[in-house]
């Protein structure tokens, strides 16, 4: 079975043309919706997702109908081979049904790979030269080392009980626990 998807980010955008693009690849059903691709939850492609079995085919319009990102793209055409689901888009012109589209496709996995270490390696340098200036990184604690001598001395006198500390430097609990357990 042929199945389609079709998405328009805002509810003043039509469908139209992509459906009819859709129907004109032969696709037999066609799942749409209005919402953003920024948004994870899309219903419809869910649906869509659940639905396909092995030997169908997933066809959009264009790439970015599907997916947020080449990440996104990559991981939802593993799934899909995973299922032996094929792929096809019609303006990019892929077709993992096809041994070609399946290397371009590699391809395309490669690249977002390499992306996804390259972000990581200039991550990670740039915490290390943080460092060597003398920069820790992360959130500031929430209680100073004169807070948790303060709440030490208070949890000595047993009409106060650790929530009354808490409240009184405006903590939970837990906060008050970690940093009493990380001064010890």
């Amino acid at each position: 079975m042929i199945v389609g998807y079709a998405r328009v980010s805002t509810q003043d955008q039509s469908l139209d043309l992509q459906s009819d693009a859709l129907r004109a690849a032969g696709c037999e059903e066609i799942f749409s919706e209005k919402i953003t691709g920024k948004q994870r939850e899309r219903p419809e492609l869910q649906n869509c997702l659940r639905m396909l079995r092995k030997g169908d085919v997933l066809v959009v319009w264009k790439l970015d109908r599907l997916a947020r990102s080449l990440k996104d793209l990559v991981e939802l055409i593993t799934e899909l081979e995973a299922k032996q689901v094929g792929f096809r888009s019609i303006t990019e012109a892929i077709d993992t049904t096809t041994a070609g589209g399946k290397l371009v496709f590699h391809i395309f996995g490669a690249l977002a790979e390499f992306e996804h270490n390259l972000i990581r390696e200039r991550t990670l340098a740039g915490l290390a030269a943080a460092r060597a200036r003398g920069r820790k990184g992360g959130r500031k604690p929430s209680m100073s080392q004169s807070d948790i001598q303060k709440a030490t001395a208070m949890l000595l006198d047993s009409k106060i009980t650790k929530t009354d500390v808490a409240k009184h430097f405006k903590v939970s609990r837990v906060t008050l626990n970690k940093a009493l357990d990380s001064s010890e």
